[in-house]
């Protein structure tokens, strides 16, 4: 018996350590995270060698021979058996509830010089804000390396919930509420940033990017979009673009690929700004052949100041109405 539950532990081990379950990690927070991870894994794969090894041996040990047609022997029980097994499980859950409590608080202690980023998401994109930077919002998270992150999260329509594979870490982002979240990336890269709960037709393509670069490259992108706020114009509508409607819609000027909506570079060609504008305050009055009702925002007219609103009208006239 014993030889039978090594051989099943050493099968689930090999299955646990040797494919690579995980993304490599990248973030402070996601070491303790994958050590609870690990300890469950091990806790499981003793126990699954102790049953599988005493489940196959009383298989062939107690079987009844081919010709034995007699009722099994009645057997009462085990007391100190049943003790056990009730005990032993309880005691470990309890250890892994305490050592999951304590990476927890350590994960969520937010240590002084702490930078702020403001997280939006709606149907279906994600919008970041940075705390104290006079700069637009931005369609992709960009972080310094090992500098900690707090991000503050809210929904402007349903739950939805922010998650990067490489930092562990996920967190609902939930309408009337804020949620928190601490991050300190440790390696430099892209990662994607990926809504985990199911809120709408477009969930699937609710994607955007976290880029965690130097300190120097950090602050030179945020110099640059400064400069594009000093530009005004065209500078900050692009931005308010790809920040709200990028994630769902094409547009060659912009660079986005969006498949949810229409492509607007040939769903606004040749339409006059009033179009453009009803199309986004009001946009179930008119549906695209092939698309649905209900699916884009309908806030916008409440979301963008008039200022935002006209500037991003006069980029969508101007950006799909180029070359023709």
């Amino acid at each position: 018996m014993l030889g039978i539950g090594v051989v099943c532990g050493a099968i689930t081990a090999a299955v646990a350590v040797f494919i690579p379950w995980l993304p490599e990690a990248g973030a402070k927070e996601a070491g303790p995270i994958d050590n609870v991870y690990w300890l469950v894994t091990i806790i499981s794969i003793v126990i699954f060698a102790l049953v599988a090894g005493v489940s196959i041996y009383s298989v062939f040990r107690f079987r009844a021979a081919p010709d034995d047609e007699e009722d099994g022997e009645p057997i009462h029980g085990n007391t100190r058996l049943e003790i056990a097994w009730t005990a032993v499980p309880t005691a470990l859950v309890t250890a892994i509830a305490v050592y999951s409590g304590i990476v927890l608080t350590n994960n969520e202690k937010v240590p002084s010089g702490t930078r702020v980023v403001n997280v939006t998401a709606q149907q279906f994109a994600w919008s970041f804000s940075y705390a104290g930077e006079k700069m637009p919002a931005s369609g992709e998270l960009v972080l310094p390396v090992d500098k900690p992150v707090r991000l503050v999260m809210t929904s402007k329509d349903v739950i939805h919930s922010f998650w990067v594979p490489q930092w562990r870490l996920k967190q609902d982002v939930v309408p009337g509420i804020q949620t928190k979240l601490l991050i300190t990336p440790d390696r430099l890269g892209t990662y994607d940033v990926v809504c985990t709960e199911l809120c709408g037709l477009g969930h699937s393509t609710m994607r955007a990017q976290a880029r965690v670069v130097t300190a120097a490259a950090f602050g030179a992108w945020v110099r640059e979009r400064k400069r594009g706020v000093s530009a005004g114009g065209a500078t900050q509508a692009k931005e308010l673009f790809t920040a709200n409607c990028g994630s769902c819609h094409t547009l060659s000027d912009a660079g986005t690929s969006g498949q949810v909506g229409p492509k607007l570079d040939e769903a606004l060609r040749g339409k006059d700004k009033a179009f453009i504008r009803e199309s986004i305050v009001d946009p179930n009055k008119v549906i695209a052949s092939g698309y649905h009702a209900n699916v884009m925002p309908q806030n916008f007219g409440e979301m963008f100041s008039d200022a935002q609103l006209n500037s991003l009208v006069d980029y969508l006239a101007g950006a799909t109405s180029k070359g023709h």
